[in-house]
């Protein structure tokens, strides 16, 4: 797995440059977006640069992964404030320099749930397939929970060790249920290359 990058890795130009004579009309702009620093750790990342380490390890893109954050932390009894977050955007997320329409900031959401649903499809049938080894699968279960924990630190998320550790492990051992369950319903009825027994997938339920 490639190496950890930092949020400094992103770090060229600002991404917001205010056309010369214009004014900062700070007034203009909601409390609850000026409060706003999820991604304060950002400032002056490029959009290019972030969609391009995001390409590198997810599906998701820059623009997907911003939205979805945003719709989530915008989100009210009675919905998502996508007008809101589309009209600010530029002001909620450093490397984003355009504003959007709200059916634009949905259609971004929706990319974004489709496209988890489909990594999530993906990733369990290897995991079940039987394709890795339990090794290899915590192998790749420890990449792949790299990449989320350090996504998550760029929002602003403070992982303390202790809680580090303590979702490894049950992600790691929800990991191993999952395998072990798919490995009974493979080889329903066949014999058991390492003990002999014939593997009876409902009388393991049961048990």
């Amino acid at each position: 797995m490639p190496e950890r990058a930092s949020p400094a890795d992103w770090d060229l130009t600002p991404a917001v440059e205010p056309a010369e004579g214009s004014t900062d009309d700070a007034d203009d702009v909601p409390e609850d977006v000026r409060e706003y620093a999820r991604f304060s750790k950002m400032d002056g990342a490029q959009y290019d640069r972030v969609n391009e380490f995001l390409r590198d390890r997810t599906y998701i893109t820059a623009r997907e992964w911003a939205i979805a954050r945003l719709c989530a932390d915008f989100r009210t009894e009675t919905g998502v404030e996508m007008t809101k977050i589309g009209e600010n955007l530029p002001e909620l997320v450093p490397f984003m320099t355009d504003t959007y329409s709200p059916q634009a900031v949905n259609q971004a959401r929706s990319a974004f749930e489709d496209k988890v649903r489909m990594a999530g499809a993906t990733f369990l049938y290897g995991a079940m397939s039987g394709f890795f080894t339990a090794d290899e699968l915590d192998d790749l279960m420890y990449e792949v929970t790299e990449v989320a924990k350090f996504l998550l630190e760029v929002e602003g998320v403070d992982l303390a060790v202790e809680e580090e550790l303590e979702a490894e492990e049950r992600i790691s051992s929800v990991m191993r249920d999952v395998r072990s369950a798919s490995d009974e319903l493979r080889h329903d009825g066949t014999e058991c290359p390492n003990c002999g027994h014939t593997i009876d997938a409902d009388a393991s339920a049961d048990d």
